[in-house]
């Protein structure tokens, strides 16, 4: 009942929003504030009493069932050789690569 109270509210109020015709007439302007900086108050909280957690018994519940036929899935293996390229990399001697630095 509460939810059917809001939703009329809401639907009301769509209504009557959406039947208006609104023309801007003028671009107004935003109102002049000037704000002081302030202090919070201070407060001093002691604690009284230790407090407990509420004792709550709870008992298990079932979940429903589901029948579901699934897809038949057919999982293989096969062993393939491939060829790889041979990479051959001459290193530079040590004289060379002083050279190849500079």
């Amino acid at each position: 009942m509460k939810h059917l109270t809001k939703i009329f509210a809401v639907s009301s109020l769509a209504l009557a929003a959406s039947a208006c015709d609104v023309n801007k007439t003028d671009d107004g302007e935003m109102s002049n504030v000037d704000i002081e900086s302030g202090e919070l108050p201070e407060y001093e909280v002691k604690k009284t009493d230790d407090g407990k957690m509420p004792d709550i018994d709870i008992e298990g519940g079932e979940l429903p069932e589901y029948d579901v036929d699934t897809v038949d899935v057919d999982v293989r293996t096969e062993t393939k050789e491939v060829e790889v390229p041979v990479v051959d990399v001459d290193m530079p001697e040590d004289d060379e690569k002083d050279d190849i630095d500079n």
